[in-house]
């Protein structure tokens, strides 16, 4: 998000999720050549480059960031959608995926979300970000089900014996045997 060329464009558009941790080149209209050095990992996000001749790193934790959202790339007129690791700070945001349609975006923002363990996030009306899904903590939560009925459509899809079924009481049942020797045989 940074600047024209998106994160990872030298990997076709694409980081792989699960090959973590990963280097990777990103456009940065401040820095010098106009290029930052990106090292992902699951824990934290190093950001190296050089501004006015001085090196500089920024290492920031992964629980820095916002969460995973899903944007319209920077070349907007070509139609392009981003899944983007979101911060605060609009120049420490990252580009993951970039395509030209949103065919798989849905698929690679549910898979990076998964992976970095960070909230997906949507652009709000008022062009704020917002959690399309209700969360406790890192659980995602939904309305619970109702509960199956006896008459419903898929009633002969099981036994109805699994209705019926009650506790059986063993002791009940079995017969005890006291004061006789047990005869065991030996061969």
């Amino acid at each position: 998000m940074s600047g024209g060329m998106p994160a990872g464009s030298s990997r076709a558009l694409r980081l792989d999720p699960f090959a973590l941790p990963v280097r990777f080149s990103a456009a940065d209209a401040a820095a010098d050549g106009r290029l930052r050095q990106v090292e992902l990992t699951r824990e934290r996000v190093v950001l190296r480059r050089e501004l006015a001749g001085m090196r500089m790193a920024v290492n920031l934790p992964l629980s820095a960031y916002l969460g995973i959202s899903i944007r319209t790339s920077r070349p907007a007129a070509e139609g392009g959608v981003a899944v983007v690791l979101e911060h605060k700070d609009p120049s420490l945001a990252l580009e993951l995926y970039v395509a030209t349609d949103g065919a798989d975006v849905a698929a690679e923002w549910r898979t990076w979300g998964h992976v970095l363990g960070l909230p997906l996030l949507v652009a709000a009306e008022d062009g704020g970000l917002q959690e399309p899904f209700k969360r406790l903590g890192r659980l995602r939560i939904k309305e619970p089900t109702l509960r199956r009925r006896r008459r419903n459509a898929i009633k002969k899809r099981r036994p109805s014996i699994l209705m019926r079924r009650k506790p059986t009481r063993l002791y009940a049942q079995m017969s005890i045997y006291r004061g006789e020797r047990e005869i065991i045989a030996r061969s």
